[in-house]
């Protein structure tokens, strides 16, 4: 994958003069049959869903998105970073067709089927961590969540739960509890557990000095509350919906060395960030670190929904015969799409090009932070992202501006962070050089209109 050239003069501040190749727009976004559809949507589905762009999809083209009125768009989205080998690829549509042929479901805990017991397998084998490993399958990223902190609490027989600033752990009412940002997660949908305790990060592009006042806070919080009731902390190796934030060095190696001093256990939410969404197949490998339990969904069914929690053995097997399960957990199709993904990633390719992403991504928009407005680019492999504030603060606005004038030119963007004030790349792993520098010219030239 190569770097794409620069903008013309033309391009750097107009979107819509930038050549399409990939994109084809024959309508205005949203078109006239996608507004049709909203029309009936709003007629049958509750307003309480959001939606980034409302338009609808007819089929998915490697890293294109064709709606139903013929538009092709650049997904820079990915479902939210589930569909990192493409929307349609074919390897997952052929074991998952084979299997809906064969039976779709039995529920695993009324009778057994092999799909489920080879994911993992394959998760035990290489998820981090140089012990023995069992594995739980499920259906939801909060549901692993959740089945993790049963799992410590079994194990520990302790009550407290640590997580940390700019978290992001799920919708339930555990996982809302875990979350950080109030709104839309956790607005008007309390009282929620109680238990949960939050701490410090030690953000790399905020914390000059290194982690070691974050890691001294956290240990005064542990031990103000008693270090012995806390059965687990868990953290995102790169925390998603928080902003793509990547934590100073040493910090993640410092919460293992105070969870293992405690007898903690180490929870690594690798949800958004794994399945080699960093260039690794999973995010916490940067840091040299193993959880206790680490966690994995999205990617991991190629997109079908599939989440699981791998762990020690003794942490894995401390919970009591019929206390793990869910009728539709580690579904059979889902298990098959799942063991598409892993023949997929087998080779490395779509490892290496999300460094490729990285680099382009920073080629193309990190000459932007010397712009009044942009303050940082920032992540890892295909899990990108560029800040928007200034003197007066986070400026969700630009964020929301430049993210919609990209949408209206074809290329899917999302926005996330605390503060609503930055836009998030999750392109496919196998999106084509060309087609990612048409997407970031977009993205860029779309910048450039809103601080111009």
């Amino acid at each position: 994958m190569t770097v794409t050239p620069e903008l013309t003069a033309n391009q750097a501040n107009d979107p819509a003069s930038v050549k399409a190749t990939a994109r084809r727009l024959l309508t205005e976004l949203p078109g006239p049959r996608s507004r049709e559809l909203e029309t009936e949507r709003r007629q049958h589905v509750t307003d309480a869903f959001g939606v980034t762009l409302p338009v609808f999809i007819d089929h998915a083209q490697d890293a294109l998105l064709v709606d139903v009125d013929g538009n092709h768009l650049i997904d820079f989205a990915s479902g939210i970073a589930v569909t990192s080998v493409g929307a349609a690829n074919p390897k997952v549509a052929k074991r998952a067709a084979a299997q809906l042929e064969r039976f779709t479901h039995t529920c695993f805990m009324v009778t057994e089927y092999s799909s489920f017991v080879e994911v993992c397998r394959w998760l035990n084998e290489h998820t981090p961590g140089d012990f023995e490993k069992r594995t739980a399958l499920f259906t939801t990223g909060a549901e692993a969540v959740e089945n993790a902190i049963k799992v410590a609490r079994a194990a520990t027989r302790r009550p407290n739960i640590l997580v940390f600033d700019e978290a992001y752990h799920g919708r339930t009412q555990l996982t809302m509890a875990m979350t950080a940002k109030e709104n839309p997660y956790r607005l008007n949908f309390g009282p929620l557990p109680g238990s949960v305790f939050r701490g410090p990060t030690a953000p790399a592009h905020t914390s000059p000095d290194g982690p070691g006042k974050a890691l001294e806070q956290i240990e005064a919080l542990l031990a103000e509350n008693g270090a012995e009731t806390f059965a687990a902390m868990v953290i995102e190796p790169i925390q998603g919906e928080g902003g793509f934030i990547v934590q100073a060095p040493g910090f993640l190696k410092g919460l293992r060395e105070i969870a293992t001093r405690h007898g903690i256990v180490l929870v690594i939410d690798e949800i958004q960030a794994g399945m080699g969404r960093t260039g690794t197949l999973f995010a916490s490998e940067h840091d040299g670190i193993a959880g206790d339990i680490t966690l994995t969904a999205k990617a991991l069914g190629g997109g079908l929904p599939l989440s699981a929690a791998t762990g020690r053995a003794e942490l894995m097997n401390a919970v009591h015969t019929g206390g793990l399960g869910g009728t539709y957990a580690g579904n059979p199709v889902a298990c098959e799409a799942a063991l598409a993904v892993f023949e997929i990633l087998e080779d490395g390719t779509l490892l290496e090009n999300a460094v490729a992403i990285e680099a382009a991504v920073r080629h193309r928009l990190e000459p932007l932070v010397a712009l009044d407005g942009v303050a940082d680019v920032r992540g890892r492999g295909a899990m990108m992202a560029i800040e928007f504030s200034d003197a007066s603060g986070p400026r969700k606005d630009l964020a929301t501006t430049a993210a919609k004038a990209a949408n209206a030119h074809g290329v899917l963007t999302l926005t996330c962070g605390t503060n609503g004030n930055i836009i998030r790349l999750l392109p496919p792993l196998g999106i084509e050089a060309g087609v990612l520098g048409e997407g970031l010219a977009v993205l860029e030239a779309s910048i450039r209109s809103v601080l111009s």
